[in-house]
């Protein structure tokens, strides 16, 4: 689905990747950067709901698009299997096809399937790797090798985690996602582009079981849990021309999380 608006000025694109879901933080940060004046594009992957405790959405993806255009944005939706590594040039051709050039990048996609040292599988392993790690870097490649933006404008935020017990190819693959995505901060210095990685801590968008939400609210200070606009307000500055400053860095956006 597309929309497209004709009024001037030309808001600049931001392309998000995994918004599945209304309750998901890739949704919360679409609507923030939307509400921002970004036009956006964004990739989600219906198999991979399917596959989730939580299953899909049925027209989330009209919903958040519906709820972007009222920002006034122009907004596009593209399915792709991001394990696939073909998928990032593709996402980038057809947004760029719908759109035009993209230039913040902000990626919210994952594979997330709970397994430890001992019980996980080599296949899921490596499709953890694939989406959560290699696929951020051929996005980060497809944007660095297309970016023709201002010099200071461009963007690149990843959302990670440093959970790995019982979690170990999530986090590891998200471990390996902070350093291509901090990489990026140095090697994209001549476009003028940051790149920082941003950790939002627990939230919790459908996933957590009530006896996990309350033990996980009692570690933070403020004894609640993150929500998607806390890490959609800190993407917001990062953004911004005020956040331009902000570099290479690994953010912690978890509320005090002990």
């Amino acid at each position: 689905m597309t929309t497209a608006h004709s009024s001037a000025p030309a808001r600049p694109l931001a392309l998000v990747t995994g918004v599945g879901r209304t309750a998901g933080i890739g949704a919360g940060i679409a609507d923030r950067l939307a509400a921002d004046g970004w036009d956006i594009a964004l990739t989600c992957w219906t198999p991979y709901d399917e596959r989730m405790t939580w299953g899909v959405e049925a027209g989330a993806t009209d919903a958040i698009t519906k709820s972007l255009a009222a920002h006034g944005a122009a907004t596009t939706a593209v399915e792709a299997d991001l394990s696939d590594p073909d998928a990032p040039a593709f996402v980038f051709d057809e947004v760029e096809r719908r759109l035009g050039a993209v230039t913040a990048l902000v990626m919210c996609h994952c594979e997330s399937v709970d397994s430890g040292l001992l019980d996980t599988t080599v296949e899921s392993f490596d499709r953890h790797f694939a989406v959560n790690a290699r696929a951020t870097w051929l996005l980060i490649r497809e944007y660095g090798r297309r970016f023709t933006g201002a010099h200071g404008t461009g963007r690149i935020v990843a959302l990670t985690s440093d959970h790995t017990v019982g979690n170990l190819p999530y986090g590891a693959s998200k471990g390996a996602l902070d350093r291509i995505t901090l990489a990026a901060a140095h090697e994209l210095a001549h476009l003028g582009v940051t790149a920082n990685a941003v950790n939002p801590g627990p939230v919790d968008t459908g996933w957590m079981s009530p006896e996990l939400r309350e033990r996980m609210a009692g570690l933070t200070p403020l004894g609640r849990l993150g929500t998607p606009h806390d890490t959609a307000n800190l993407v917001s500055f990062l953004c911004s021309p005020q956040g331009q400053w902000i570099n290479g860095q690994l953010l912690m956006s978890n509320g005090g999380l002990g």
